[in-house]
């Protein structure tokens, strides 16, 4: 199965996402923000970092790069898309996912292993986890805190779209302690923490995040 993994002018975390995929089993396909190809991938993720260097709002101006017309006319066809951090961002400007991300309430920028607990399992990219399974994946934001109006996150619990939310406190002040919500259809997930960063002992406080890669390998048949 081939990943795509978008880089945009100012992205960061575009090489730990790519080395994700190969961890899980997957193939990285490198994907460049000016080629509206997909190269025929079977899964996009948009990474981590400072999309056109957070100019106008994060993600703002990423939303209008030729490869997420093509991602997002993709993404309404059913093509798994995983947005982490400014990929969240990025889902949220473009209308793939409601609500959208905006200053830490306490205004400051916050980096530290962080305690989720998984409530959907109902997407592409949450299908190898179990309800309410509790995970420690790092986040590292300065504008994370999700927010929307009530009618809008109420509908998201109704529906079972809160893919997680975080325990142990609020990292940035995100209604409802709201860390990752998908689309209705579950293909397409916005998330906050950073699952890249917690895929092998080594480097991670734990390997909490390979289970996101590996459910969309999964979902795909690789490796059964």
């Amino acid at each position: 199965m081939k990943i795509g993994v978008v880089t945009f002018p100012g992205s960061l975390d575009d090489g730990d996402a790519r080395r994700a995929v190969r961890l899980a089993g997957g193939t990285d396909v490198a994907l460049w923000h000016a080629d509206a190809d997909l190269h025929g991938v079977d899964a996009v993720v948009l990474p981590g970092g400072f999309s056109y260097g957070d100019y106008l709002r994060c993600g703002a101006i990423a939303r209008f790069a030729p490869v997420m017309q093509s991602i997002v006319l993709a993404a309404r066809a059913g093509l798994p898309v995983l947005g982490i951090c400014n990929g969240f961002q990025i889902l949220c400007e473009a209308h793939l996912l409601p609500g959208a991300l905006v200053r830490n309430a306490h205004l400051h920028f916050r980096t530290r292993d962080q305690r989720l607990r998984l409530l959907s399992t109902k997407s592409a990219w949450t299908s190898e986890f179990v309800e309410d399974q509790e995970l420690v994946v790092p986040v590292k934001n300065g504008e994370g805190r999700y927010v929307a109006d009530e009618q809008t996150l109420d509908l998201l619990e109704a529906e079972g779209r809160v893919v997680a939310r975080y325990l142990g406190g609020n990292p940035n002040g995100s209604m409802r302690d709201i860390a990752a919500i998908r689309n209705e259809a579950g293909n397409v997930v916005g998330m906050m923490p950073h699952p890249e960063h917690a895929v092998e002992q080594l480097t991670g406080p734990s390997t909490d995040g390979l289970g996101f890669f590996a459910s969309v390998l999964a979902g795909a048949g690789v490796g059964s």
